[in-house]
């Protein structure tokens, strides 16, 4: 592609152009509703994301580390998150006994009161995806997972838990079938995940439970 998105004679005769256009303006509404929330609470955007993520998460990934890839940032970057959320006693740390230098974050009570109600900022996005038809959700989230998992190929987005990402997920029929090796069963358009708690990486050797359509 040689012409941008968003010059305007190529926009206006290019599908795609509009389509990447239209995401552009939704991550904007993202970004708009993040802030506004946030403001409430005297919280920067960031803090609420992290916040809401370890509402969600795991202790496995309620670490510095594992914060800094999900989000793209650096470790410092995270840690100065963290220490700002810990002195407003939003999150406390809580350190391992092998380990003294690492720990577990997580939300004290306040922490997750505040969350229940940031977390809920997308509700004005939510309202028109609710009106589509089933089958549009559907075609929708198929072609949100496959932009998604070009991304993470491309290293643009590094973190994915999505099953199409995963070492236990299989298709066929040119992705028309979607079929998951650990719980043994074929997959509905409305089953796949875009977090999935048991995400395991692809890895060239890993073999579970070999399914063929």
């Amino acid at each position: 592609m040689s012409t941008s998105d968003f010059d305007l004679k190529q926009q206006n005769n290019s599908i795609e152009s509009k389509i990447v256009a239209s995401l552009e303006r939704i991550s904007q509404a993202f970004r708009v509703l993040l802030w506004q929330e946030s403001k409430k609470f005297s919280l920067s955007p960031i803090q609420v994301q992290v916040m809401i993520f370890l509402l969600h998460h795991s202790e496995e990934k309620r670490k510095v580390s594992y914060l800094a890839d999900e989000f793209n940032m650096t470790k410092a970057t995270i840690s100065d998150t963290i220490k700002t959320l810990e002195q407003k006693n939003l999150i406390k740390k809580d350190y391992l006994l092998n380990d003294t230098r690492s720990y577990i974050i997580n939300l004290t009570k306040k922490g997750e009161a505040i969350t229940d109600k940031v977390s809920l900022f997308t509700k004005e996005i939510r309202t028109p995806i609710n009106n589509l038809h089933q089958e549009d959700k559907e075609n929708l989230l198929l072609s949100l997972l496959n932009i998604i998992r070009h991304l993470n190929k491309s290293e643009v987005i590094t973190v994915q838990r999505m099953c199409m990402s995963c070492a236990y997920y299989q298709s066929s029929d040119k992705g028309q079938k979607h079929f998951c090796k650990l719980l043994n069963q074929e997959l509905q358009v409305t089953d796949l995940r875009i977090d999935c708690p048991e995400h395991e990486m692809k890895k060239q050797n890993l073999n579970v439970n070999p399914y063929t359509f």
